[in-house]
């Protein structure tokens, strides 16, 4: 291998792999979750809140791994295979929330609390069109409650997506720059209002009272804040017409190609891409190259 390149954010020599071999041939009994972990304290690979980069030095495994650098301990389980119990039904109150903003007032947006979490995954598998099967990586998840304590509508930010032009080129990206600080976006993944409230202007307010706590509740829970946000809808379902009234930016569209598309032939809806900026720094953050 070249003496040294840059996987993951992080400088790598020929040391370091031999580092990672070492780890794996004096340790058969390990996984990779234990491998990655052990690793991230070895060289103390943390953000800025402390935690360590489990996620991040597990894509960094496995890019050594498909470069031919090293050989990872079988997967303890088959690919695509769940270790998550089926989401449980949980009861809620369906009865219908019609009217004016003011009916409803105040709503309350906040992070979804431990003892909430089994009615927000139901929501989701329930109601949202693409379901829920749970997360990987740094996430937010919200819900929102009307004056009685009634759920009304559920969010979830994610990992934002790898590689996207038309953002990429807004935000005056390079390769090197996006893999520095894709961690300081978060991708609007999930937003289901449920199917009994119609309340106009209901879902741009959510959008906006999102993107005046959620920097502050990603510094709490991951030791840093996020700059941009972004969402991708589907133009054949959706206009956008929330995102677009609570002041986000259309930047272009994907190309209706997955990533693994191997042969150009797989076809996926074709997606609007929605952004907006956290910061006003947000270009200077997001460019800068470590």
């Amino acid at each position: 291998m070249q003496e040294r390149m840059i996987i993951q954010g992080r400088t790598i020599t020929c040391a370091d792999i031999e580092v990672v071999k070492m780890l794996i041939a004096d340790n058969p009994d390990w996984h990779r979750t234990r491998l990655s972990k052990e690793l991230c304290r070895i060289w103390d690979w943390r953000y800025a809140g402390g935690q360590i980069k489990d996620m991040a030095c597990r894509n960094f495994l496995l890019k050594l791994e498909r470069g031919g650098y090293l050989q990872l301990p079988l997967q303890r389980y088959a690919s695509g295979g769940s270790l998550r119990s089926p989401i449980a039904a949980i009861e809620h109150n369906t009865d219908p929330v019609r009217g004016a903003f003011d009916v409803i007032a105040p709503v309350l947006v906040a992070p979804v609390k431990r003892a909430e979490l089994p009615l927000f995954k139901h929501l989701l598998s329930r109601y949202h069109y693409l379901g829920y099967s749970g997360t990987v990586g740094r996430n937010m998840k919200y819900m929102v409650f009307d004056s009685t304590g009634n759920p009304m509508a559920c969010l979830l930010f994610g990992s934002a997506a790898w590689k996207s032009a038309a953002r990429d080129n807004y935000i005056g990206w390079n390769a090197a720059a996006r893999e520095a600080n894709i961690n300081l976006t978060t991708n609007n993944t999930r937003f289901l209002i449920l199917p009994w409230v119609r309340v106009p202007h209901l879902a741009s307010h959510i959008l906006g009272q999102v993107a005046r706590r959620i920097g502050a509740d990603w510094l709490e829970k991951y030791g840093h804040r996020v700059h941009l946000l972004e969402t991708f809808v589907e133009k054949e379902r959706f206009a956008g017409t929330c995102y677009k009234a609570a002041n986000w930016v259309c930047v272009g569209e994907t190309t209706g190609r997955s990533r693994n598309d191997r042969h150009n032939n797989l076809k996926v809806p074709v997606k609007d891409i929605y952004l907006y900026p956290l910061t006003r720094n947000w270009s200077e953050v997001l460019c800068h190259e470590v």
